[in-house]
């Protein structure tokens, strides 16, 4: 595990936040629970608003200042004072997915939403969200003998087959696709889906919420902002963070898990905790103090180091108005962007700790 700067972190709260950690918090069978049933909700960037309202409902349960603003859903714990630091934290609930973009006959064309792998979309099952219900569908694919060559699909060369005389009567331009595969839970604590980027961060989120709620008074204030369009150039990360004007934040995202093959300098490993970040655009005493309070709270953890910026919304934080001090923490996936990202639970545990307790020691060694 690697070795981070305990000195840069003050205990001044340690007695009273080891309490706090003894509270209430979500059992491991309810958090599994939890991120299955956000990463099956079918809504890829710009049509977030089912997985917005399912995650306005959850956070309802642990504060009333709850709602929702240019799609992103935004959660305030505690009261915001001029002397209090405000905590920001991050996750994004839209996914990769399409976009029908014409219907032709029982065939309707596609084009790719986000970072999506087209190496895996011959013969995905997918599902159509149309306007008068889901339409379910097949991704069109020469058979292996017919084949001249084997490529990996254009954008333009996306057809989804819905099986339908006439699709038109069902689905219309613009209507939103995703992958048609349940997120359910798997052996040895891992969770299999599409969604899990970054559904798996949102139900940390909640998780996270669902702690502090439990502190009947926090060092700083903390609104949890879970935001759309992430995939499509953090849009609302953007509008969300100008809104919320805070001091500081800290996003959780997914990042690459080693399955085999790839340098493991550039990724990290199922069940080894959060991936904390250490780049030029963000914060490095938070990233430090981020480091400092997993060990002493023993929490494992691993640094994924980059060298430019982190292609996440915490990007935007740091450029937000005058500027915010920004720190990641991102959860190992592996198969991103596919329709079998896998997650470990035990990561997602870690992480809420670590968070919570990020938010826990705000302000209180600045």
């Amino acid at each position: 595990m690697p070795t981070g700067v305990p000195g840069l972190v003050k205990h001044t709260r340690k007695a009273t936040y080891e309490g706090f950690l003894r509270k209430v918090k979500m059992e491991k069978s309810e958090f599994i629970s939890l991120v299955c049933r956000l990463a099956s909700i079918n809504a890829v960037s710009g049509s977030e608003s089912p997985a917005a309202e399912f995650c306005a409902a959850e956070l309802r349960k642990y504060t009333d200042d709850v709602y929702i603003k240019a799609g992103n859903v935004i959660a305030n714990i505690g009261e915001r004072k001029p002397d209090k630091l405000h905590l920001l934290l991050d996750a994004h609930i839209d996914r990769v997915g399409m976009i029908v973009c014409a219907v032709d006959g029982g065939f309707a064309k596609v084009s790719q939403v986000g970072g999506l792998d087209r190496r895996i979309l011959p013969a995905q099952r997918v599902i159509i969200h149309g306007r008068n219900g889901d339409v379910c569908g097949t991704v069109c694919t020469l058979p292996p003998h017919l084949a001249k060559e084997k490529k990996v699909m254009e954008p333009d060369e996306l057809w989804v087959d819905t099986g339908l005389a006439d699709a038109a009567d069902r689905i219309t331009q613009g209507d939103p696709v995703s992958f048609d595969s349940p997120c359910e839970e798997i052996l040895g604590g891992r969770i299999c889906g599409a969604g899990l980027d970054d559904r798996a961060g949102a139900a940390v989120m909640i998780a996270v919420a669902e702690k502090l709620s439990q502190e009947s008074e926090l060092p700083c204030s903390v609104t949890v902002m879970l935001s759309t369009q992430e995939e499509v150039t953090c849009r609302g990360a953007r509008v969300g963070a100008y809104h919320i004007d805070p001091d500081i934040a800290l996003e959780v995202d997914v990042s690459f898990a080693l399955c085999g093959g790839e340098k493991p300098e550039k990724c990290g490993k199922l069940g080894g905790g959060a991936m904390i970040g250490i780049s030029p655009t963000l914060d490095r005493a938070l990233s430090d103090r981020l480091m400092g309070i997993a060990q002493e709270l023993s929490l494992p953890y691993q640094t994924e180091v980059m060298h430019g910026t982190t292609g996440t919304n915490a990007d935007y934080f740091t450029i937000s108005r005058s500027g915010v001090r920004t720190a990641y923490a991102a959860i190992p996936l592996r198969y991103m962007h596919t329709p079998a990202e896998i997650v470990d639970i035990s990561d997602l545990m870690n992480i809420t700790e670590l968070a919570a307790a990020f938010a826990g020691r705000c302000g209180t060694d600045e």
